[in-house]
């Protein structure tokens, strides 16, 4: 059985993942487009940061509704676990959006 802070991993993992993998192949399409790939990287992660967390919280809003549930019955701590799944999944987005804008701000430092 998974534990709670393993999920927390993988939720953290895969939403960076996705931000990472898709922007990196998106640049890899740019470059055979003969787009900018760097604009082309940052535009689509910052378009798909809300897909990322969709997808490490496993595709649907079951996360919303077990929050819901949780409210109305009165299991706190399904709740918090939901939560827990959601910011770390976020967090995950935000830091692989972030390592994007990084290596846009370093491609300008080695151009100049």
């Amino acid at each position: 059985m998974v534990s709670f802070f393993n999920n927390l991993v993988y939720n953290f993992l895969i939403s960076f993942g996705v931000i990472i993998g898709a922007s990196l192949f998106a640049g890899i399409g740019a470059l055979i487009n003969n787009h900018p790939p760097l604009k082309t990287m940052f535009d689509v992660a910052t378009s798909i940061k809300i897909w990322a967390v969709v997808v490490a919280l496993g595709g649907t809003f079951s996360s919303f509704e077990i929050i819901e549930q949780g409210i109305f019955k009165g299991e706190i701590k399904s709740v918090i676990k939901q939560v827990g799944y959601i910011i770390m999944a976020l967090t995950g987005a935000n830091l692989g959006y972030s390592f994007i804008k990084l290596i846009k701000w370093c491609s300008k430092i080695w151009i100049s």
